[in-house]
């Protein structure tokens, strides 16, 4: 029988499609990136696949970041293709939840309100 790698908690996973992507192993990821301050990864709704994935992303002072940029820095990484966000949010801060972590059900409702818009 095969083993399983279970990676971050049930409610971080993103459903794209099918493929279940651990946010925490993309925010690791993108925490390497040299112009990365802070990052949440978070589900956004599509109508085809369920869910895409967003990162809202804090710069280093001074840097900035695309979308391209930041996914082929992720691709020379080995990150599959699936596994890639579909969308980058540059932000000045991330909000907390009361326990002091990042609290990305609000982060999960702005990104859908801006897609709606």
């Amino acid at each position: 029988s095969g083993n399983y790698i279970v990676e971050g908690r049930k409610k971080d996973l993103i459903n794209r499609g099918g493929e279940k992507i651990s946010a925490e192993e993309i925010e690791n990821l993108i925490l390497s990136h040299p112009a990365v301050l802070n990052v949440a990864c978070v589900p956004m709704p599509d109508p085809v696949l369920g869910e895409r994935m967003c990162a809202f992303v804090i710069p280093k002072s001074g840097r900035t970041l695309t979308l391209r940029a930041l996914t082929s820095f992720l691709t020379e990484k080995g990150l599959a293709k699936f596994k890639l966000p579909e969308r980058l949010e540059l932000t000045d801060d991330l909000p907390l939840s009361k326990f002091g972590k990042v609290a990305k059900n609000v982060l999960t409702k702005q990104v859908a309100e801006k897609i709606q818009a």
